[in-house]
């Protein structure tokens, strides 16, 4: 009686085996076949850039226009190694925005932006501020290849190839009042860095899109429009100091821009 209902237990294992594989076989070549646990196997996460409004082949559109990439919570600082002086200068920006960015450029507090009381103080303060980024004989070719491979894809189409405000953007009628980088000569390099974290007149705010670093890479690439003599080290010996509160020998260091 036992070998019998062990030979009818083994029957059965094997039967519902060959019965599992076998409903799992779809005709489809490109298909997986029927899935036993799909949550083992595909993340239930949001998975950003993915469209999800077309599911399975199905359009639906009440999530057509939903948002699924995020933004990391507002002044989070990312791990950026055990550099002092490049941790200082990837720290929170210590301007505020102006008090009418929550009108002109979209920056909300209740978003996480510190606005100030007035609508220029911040700007006009940033003209002390210099550039972190040393820049040398060494590094200079390194920073201005970075600077026009940022410039290219962000800025580029408005503000022309050769700074002078005659972007593709422009010239179709789309933009106007770009300026030519050579009347902005007056303008702190802080100046130049507040237009693009927070945006100014036309244009947007970058803060979203682009570090700081990179931020300040394109603050030494935009200033060879502005300067002829940018980069000349024979007339410029004078080192690109730090206002960020870089102590001197961590500013010594150059900060080469990692491509």
């Amino acid at each position: 009686m036992k070998k019998e209902f062990k030979a009818i237990a083994k029957i059965f294992v094997v039967f519902s085996a060959g019965l599992t594989v076998m409903s799992s076989c779809v005709s489809d070549p490109d298909s997986s076949g029927l899935e036993y646990m799909p949550d083992m196997y595909r993340s239930p996460a949001v998975e950003p850039y993915v469209d999800y409004g077309r599911i399975q082949g199905e359009e639906h559109m009440d999530l057509k226009m939903k948002q699924s990439a995020m933004r990391p919570p507002h002044r989070t600082v990312p791990y950026y190694g055990t550099d002092s002086a490049k941790v200082a200068m990837m720290l929170p920006y210590h301007r505020k925005a102006s008090s009418a960015a929550n009108t002109t450029h979209g920056l909300y507090e209740s978003e996480g932006w510190i606005l100030s009381d007035s609508v220029d103080t911040e700007y006009n303060k940033a003209k002390a501020d210099k550039n972190p980024i040393r820049i040398t004989p060494e590094n200079y070719d390194m920073i201005m290849d970075e600077g026009e491979r940022i410039y290219e894809s962000k800025c580029q189409h408005c503000h022309g190839e050769e700074g002078n405000g005659k972007g593709p953007m422009v010239e179709s009628g789309a933009y106007a009042g770009v300026p030519d980088y050579k009347n902005l000569q007056d303008l702190g390099d802080g100046q130049v860095f507040y237009s693009i974290y927070y945006g100014k007149g036309a244009m947007g705010a970058h803060s979203m899109i682009l570090d700081k670093e990179e931020i300040w890479t394109l603050v030494h690439y935009v200033n060879q429009f502005r300067f002829d003599d940018y980069g000349d080290f024979e007339l410029n010996e004078e080192p690109v100091s730090d206002s960020l509160n870089v102590n001197e020998e961590a500013a010594s260091d150059s900060l080469e821009v990692e491509e």
